[in-house]
């Protein structure tokens, strides 16, 4: 490709709204357009990185036996009515009416549209296992679409679903799919992590996420140092301390705390240790409201919370009012010690060991202090309801756990029969009895990777692509005397000999200064970039310089042809 006669537009500035890095590089280099709010137009530019990706992924389904097919985007009300989801999706589902005032839905997943496919195609259990799969453009209405493609309303995806008759059968193509996007990831050269999660909107059994550990992921992962676990933070499980709780040894008192009301604003003013505190947080329960207990140093996991069967599916704090009522005290002043016997008490793990701790006294204005478990407050239940912190003992017991921050990029699931059933999803057995079918569902976020590969690989001239992932893998830069063929005409036989190298190559030929030509092939991530001078044609050698260096060093020939035949780095999973 000669860039003569290739759209490139590269831009200093960018819009205020560009918070991440990767927002920001991709408007910069000229890879997006922004059409409205979280809509974008990929350039010429932009879509060589997506092609790429979404090769890989191809690929790679392709290898481990999925079929790729293509559902439609307009998908109709009745199919989401059947698994019930039509309402339960929220307002991220954008519906539509056509002129016959019949309603749709641009898909943001297609679990009901494939489960249709199969209940009228899939016969016999001799059709099984099997699994389809699409690489498609998605809409989710996001009520704030923002960093780019990272959250946009619009993007491309690869879904695939696998059909079963027993769950021996899901979990082995829950594995091979596992496996094949460990491939995708390690291929495309980004440092990734599978980490246990929740199964969320999409339900199910078993999920796991595949996260891109970068500084600006807006997902919590946890590990162990001294093993391969790893999970979202939202379910790592916290551990329940070694040891009994202690005998009570003070007398409970309650204390004036005029203003304090936050677990920092009590501790600094009674000179206690946040890990000695209880702190009481209150939400709606099934039938009325539910407290939930941590320790003071520790935050309620409201994904865990909401599995509580005491809770109705999500975990919904209680307004003032509710919580006025219901204890005649404000929040912040809320305690375990004395709450009416309506209200359940579930207490996490790491508070339930304590004893003699500080709490919310249920009046505004007071906390008590030598509060204790049974004597003083009631426990319902104890139940691990907190979200981990570094340090805490991994779950498998090996090491301690640790933090780290990550974007998603892809996530398998084990749905079961929940769509099969609500759809009647059946096959016949080897006995001729007709059966519901298991699922599995898998999904890779491809417009996303792009961005996520940015958050992890960029500096301050710009992009730092993987070599796959690169829009070509080597620039050839030219620098002539005007007037001058010399150097193009090199650089066109080079430019040539790469090629037939099977050596990814874009020719710079727009006859640009130095200074700008190579501000723009750093900007947009070109891994490799030689430049043909005619003083280095008079000397025989050429300029190189890898983009994550420093320096350029002078090559010949026969050297550069060595250096770029090595094959494609890759990071893969740490």
């Amino acid at each position: 490709m000669r860039l003569s006669q290739f759209h490139l537009a590269t831009v200093k500035e960018v819009p205020a709204d560009a918070e991440i890095a990767s927002h920001r590089l991709m408007l910069r280099a000229g890879m997006l357009r922004k059409l409205a709010a979280g809509i974008y137009t990929w350039t010429p530019l932009g879509l060589r990185v997506l092609r790429k990706v979404e090769t890989v992924v191809r690929e790679e389904m392709d290898r481990a036996g999925a079929i790729e097919m293509l559902m439609p985007s307009i998908q109709p009300r009745e199919l989401w009515e059947e698994t019930g989801r039509w309402e339960k999706f929220g307002g991220q589902l954008l519906k539509i009416r056509d002129r016959k005032e019949q309603e749709f839905c641009y898909g943001p997943t297609h679990e009901e549209v494939i489960t249709d496919f199969a209940r009228n195609e899939l016969k016999s259990y001799k059709q099984l296992p099997i699994t389809f799969y699409q690489i498609q453009t998605k809409f989710r209405d996001e009520i704030r679409p923002r960093f780019g493609v990272m959250r946009a309303r619009e993007f491309m995806m690869k879904d695939a679903y696998s059909f079963h008759l027993d769950m021996e059968s899901l979990d082995n193509t829950y594995r091979t799919m596992y496996d094949a996007y460990a491939r995708i990831f390690s291929r495309l050269g980004l440092r990734f992590r599978a980490v246990q999660a929740d199964t969320g909107a999409i339900g199910g059994h078993a999920s796991h996420e595949f996260q891109v550990l970068a500084d600006s992921g807006e997902d919590a992962l946890a590990y162990s140092d001294g093993s391969d676990y790893a999970a979202n933070v939202e379910l790592a499980e916290a551990k329940a301390p070694e040891g009994e709780r202690p005998a009570p040894l003070a007398e409970l008192e309650r204390v004036n705390t005029p203003t304090q009301r936050s677990i920092t604003e009590v501790t600094d003013f009674l000179g206690e240790d946040p890990r000695h505190c209880v702190k009481t947080v209150m939400v709606r329960g099934t039938e009325g409201l539910v407290a939930l207990c941590v320790r003071g140093d520790h935050e309620v996991n409201e994904v865990k919370a909401a599995k509580l069967e005491e809770l109705p599916g999500e975990s919904v704090l209680a307004s003032e009012q509710e919580i006025l009522a219901a204890v005649g005290a404000q929040p912040g002043f809320i305690g375990p010690v004395g709450l009416p016997d309506s209200i359940p008490v579930i207490v996490d793990r790491s508070a339930a060991v304590l004893a003699d701790f500080v709490c919310g006294g249920n009046a505004n204005g007071t906390h008590y202090v030598g509060a204790n478990w049974e004597r003083d407050a009631r426990i319902a239940r104890v139940a691990d309801i907190r979200k981990v912190v570094a340090g805490d003992l991994s779950p498998d017991g090996e090491g301690t756990l640790r933090l780290a921050r990550g974007i998603e990029v892809g996530h398998v699931f084990q749905l079961g029969g929940r769509y099969a059933e609500s759809m009647g999803a059946n096959v016949l057995d080897e006995g001729g009895k007709s059966r519901s079918m298991l699922m599995g569902c898998y999904g890779v976020g491809v417009s996303r990777i792009v961005a996520a590969a940015i958050e992890q690989n960029h500096d301050e001239r710009g992009i730092l692509w993987p070599e796959p992932m690169a829009p070509w893998r080597v620039a050839i830069c030219v620098i002539g005397n005007k007037g001058s063929t010399q150097a193009l005409d090199a650089a066109t036989e080079l430019y040539q000999a790469l090629a037939g190298r099977g050596i990814e190559c874009v020719l710079d030929d727009r006859g640009l200064r130095p200074g700008p030509m190579f501000a723009d092939m750093e900007l947009i991530g070109i891994p490799h970039r030689i430049v043909v001078s005619e003083r280095g044609l008079a000397a025989g050698t050429f300029e190189y310089r890898a983009r994550h260096e420093a320096d350029s060093k002078a090559v010949t020939r026969e050297e550069l042809f060595e250096l770029l035949d090595k094959p494609l780095l890759a990071e893969g999973n740490i």
